[in-house]
């Protein structure tokens, strides 16, 4: 069995914006209501690691050996 390709960031966001869509609609069954909103938690999760690790990775600085650090503004 192959493994599922992980979705991009981008996808799982519009995912979770169709499930939102349906729930908001009122015309889903209680046990389909459920099973989106797990859905869409699950998603909404995956999203939310997405973007912290971005953020990480943004606030990093090249330094003159190579290395990488955290960037930070030092304020007077």
């Amino acid at each position: 069995m192959a493994k599922e390709q992980e979705m991009t960031f981008e996808e799982n966001l519009n995912k979770l914006e169709t499930i939102v869509k349906d729930l908001e609609s009122g015309n889903v069954p209680l046990d389909d209501a459920i099973n989106k909103f797990t859905e869409a938690m699950t998603i909404a999760k995956k999203c939310d690691e997405k973007l912290k690790n971005a953020e990480e990775n943004v606030n990093k600085i090249l330094n003159a050996d190579g290395s990488l650090s955290n960037f930070q503004i030092e304020e007077e």
